[in-house]
């Protein structure tokens, strides 16, 4: 565990320095409110309720709203000089019977451990509880609140129970419960009977949330079941994004994708650029004036379509001078 605070408890002259443990732990399933689409989280943006416009956490300041809607504005200034007990103390300010207290006033829950050099006040006070069955009523500041709170002895360790102030406990009023009822003797003794065969010592271990583990048995169905979504990062401010969601997989995917089908369409530029650049060689071993013509009007090869073009006009131009220098030598011989 994890220190959460460390002061000192102080009763009389005695001083014990302590740290402060949580002694319960939240095990609730929780969820987060997502975008159904792709499962990105949903942020709540700080805005005013007066002009609608977005709040940065310097803006923000304390106000107290009064019954008639009136808004007091609270500076650091105003906080300074209220009474409130040692910052870093737990002051024992009475001890009494631990059955005087109410467990409706109980709150929070936190484990005390002491400093190697604080272990035997610390046992002394322990021990004097326990054998006077007596409470220590102290006060502390937690969170920057002042709080009651009780201090008694589970197993052999002090705790600190945080209580609620008395005028933070509702009062029961009930109509319904100032109506006259008649409880005849036998349906007391019935009810009795029953109390007396389901009565046995309270063991915390036998009981666990079924409602949890039903809950998290359907979580991880679902997970078999491959109905778990991809891990997302989000598009950091600043970087030109437009907070667009990003999936990486899916990223990489499709950039994989994107280079498989990206070959064939080279390889096809590829064979008509090899077989055009066959059939002017052949061309320029016939036709000297071709080769010189497709040589001059040739550009670099960064343009396929071009070499392609130039070669096809180079091939023509061969061909046609094959057929007329054939065709001459035949009429000279018909004459």
């Amino acid at each position: 565990m994890r220190a959460m605070w460390k002061g000192a408890v102080a009763f009389g002259l005695v001083n014990v320095p302590i740290k402060l443990y949580a002694a319960t732990e939240d095990h609730d399933v929780k969820f987060h409110q997502v975008h159904a689409a792709d499962g990105g989280r949903v942020k709540m943006q700080r805005t005013c309720s007066i002009d609608g416009k977005p709040i940065e956490y310097k803006e923000l300041a304390k106000g107290y709203e009064t019954a008639s809607g009136q808004v007091v504005l609270m500076e650091d200034s105003d906080f300074e000089g209220l009474p409130v007990p040692g910052m870093r103390e737990i002051e024992v300010v009475e001890f009494v019977p631990s059955d005087q207290i109410d467990p409706v006033l109980l709150d929070r829950s936190y484990y005390l451990e002491p400093e190697t050099t604080a272990l035997k006040p610390y046992v002394l006070l322990r021990e004097a509880l326990a054998t006077t069955d007596r409470t220590a009523i102290v006060r502390v500041v937690l969170r920057n609140k002042t709080q009651l709170g009780a201090l008694r002895v589970r197993d052999d360790v002090l705790v600190l129970q945080t209580m609620l102030w008395p005028d933070e406990v509702r009062a029961a009023e009930f109509d319904v419960l100032d109506t006259e009822v008649e409880v005849r003797p036998q349906e007391l003794s019935m009810a009795s009977s029953l109390i007396d065969s389901l009565s046995t010592d309270f063991d915390p271990a036998a009981y666990r949330d079924e409602y949890r583990e039903a809950l998290m048995a359907v979580i991880e169905a679902k997970l078999a079941g491959g109905e778990g979504r991809a891990p997302v990062v989000a598009a950091a401010a600043g970087d030109g994004g437009d907070g667009i969601v990003v999936d990486l997989m899916a990223a990489l995917r499709e950039s994989v994708e994107r280079n498989q089908a990206a070959r064939p369409a080279a390889a096809a530029d590829a064979a008509p650029a090899a077989t055009t650049s066959a059939t002017t060689k052949r061309s320029t071993a016939s036709a000297p004036a071709a080769k010189s013509s497709a040589r001059g009007s040739a550009k670099p090869a960064s343009a396929g379509r071009a070499v392609k073009s130039t070669s096809s006009a180079a091939a023509k131009k061969a061909a046609t001078s094959d057929a007329g220098a054939a065709a001459k030598p035949a009429r000279s011989r018909t004459a």
